[in-house]
């Protein structure tokens, strides 16, 4: 099993997980320009983008949302629905049309935890675009904030 950073759940999880999971998917669309869920609301859900593009972003206070990511094909959207307080920690904007398949995050973790196996699999895969996107956030914040930049040796 493959839990890149980057992993989509093509390639994170076994075809009988991933069925599992399709199985109470729905599919969705998303007209660009659309706020999918704004920091600090409920995080109740999550997709997978099948075509467009959505921009995470971060609120900072006295500018404008900082994006920190833009996702695409195949890519996940959404992981603060498997966390306690199931709270969004970055905001996400459709950047152009965007169809999904869109996952029940209380469904889904109601599934891991009846499957061990299963949950294993969706943690090590969400729990490593986790880490990368909060190294994606750090960085930026380091654009933004540090004197010469994160790319600096100080």
């Amino acid at each position: 099993m493959n839990a890149s950073p980057t992993a989509t759940m093509v390639r994170a999880l076994p075809a009988e997980l991933r069925d599992r999971l399709m199985s109470v998917a729905r599919e969705v669309s998303f007209p660009q320009g659309m706020r999918l869920f704004k920091e600090g609301g409920c995080a109740d859900r999550f997709w997978i983008i099948r075509s467009g593009t959505v921009s995470l972003d971060l609120h900072v206070p006295g500018r404008r949302a900082v994006v920190v990511e833009t996702l695409t094909h195949n890519q996940l959207v959404g992981w603060s629905w498997l966390f306690t307080p199931h709270v969004w920690h970055l905001g996400a904007e459709a950047t152009s049309p965007v169809s999904a398949y869109e996952f029940d995050g209380v469904a889904v973790r109601e599934m891991c935890a009846r499957d061990p196996v299963l949950g294993a699999a969706v943690f090590q895969w969400v729990g490593s675009i986790v880490a990368h996107r909060l190294q994606l956030t750090r960085t930026r914040l380091l654009d933004l904030y540090a004197p010469y930049g994160s790319g600096s040796g100080l």
